[in-house]
């Protein structure tokens, strides 16, 4: 793993990379799996970093795909409404400022209502390019989103650095090609390219060549 990487433009995950909404997803999903009579530890094992339909369709792969998206649909609903302890990841305010002029999307599992409403819970800008889930027809650990992501920017796969923090984000972006940017306790088990233990710890540079410094810092 290095401690510094070079990129033309960022791809952002929302979910445990900028914004900790973990006490709203766990809540919401242990009332799913006690009502299917699923152990909830093993269910957040597998939900985060992909779509709620994906989730059901792994732990009840028999089920068909009509009920768990009108599950979801639900569940979307539930965590919409539901953004106390929704806060940023820390570091992510300044993170974010230090981006604003840099070429990057947002790429997320969440539709845009829940995105929208966990970005501004969390006191974050929403990033002008976004994909979200209804811009995708395949969730996470697919690779479509980020190489959505990267097209809308003009920029190759290659020139783009994902930050993500689950094992299903980070398996979408180096399928898309992608080097990554692990964030957080769960991103560890990946081996990303760079690991941060919060956006605290992730230093960004503008070059004058048009390239993006990410580094590190103690």
């Amino acid at each position: 793993m290095t401690t510094a990487l070079t990129a033309r433009a960022i791809l952002l995950d929302m979910d445990g990379t900028i914004v900790n909404s973990d006490a709203v997803v766990e809540r919401v999903w242990r009332t799913w799996a006690t009502e299917h009579g699923l152990d909830a530890g093993e269910v957040l094992k597998v939900v985060h970093g992909r779509q709620g339909h994906a989730t059901m369709a792994a732990l009840l792969p028999d089920r068909p795909m009509e009920q768990n998206h009108a599950e979801n649909r639900v569940l979307l609903a539930q965590e919409t409404a539901a953004t106390d302890g929704v806060v940023p990841v820390a570091g992510a305010p300044a993170f974010m400022a230090a981006v604003a002029g840099l070429p990057h999307a947002l790429v997320t599992s969440a539709d845009l209502a829940l995105a929208t409403a966990r970005m501004n819970a969390a006191g974050l800008p929403m990033p002008e390019v976004r994909v979200t889930a209804e811009c995708v027809g395949a969730s996470k650990p697919d690779p479509e989103g980020f190489l959505k992501g990267a097209a809308e920017l003009g920029f190759t796969p290659e020139d783009c650095v994902a930050f993500e923090d689950s094992e299903a984000g980070i398996t979408a972006a180096r399928a898309a090609g992608m080097r990554v940017v692990g964030v957080g306790p769960r991103a560890l088990a990946m081996a990303p390219d760079l690991h941060a233990p919060d956006l605290t710890h992730l230093a960004v540079t503008a070059h004058a060549d048009g390239t993006i410094g990410l580094s590190v810092t103690a």
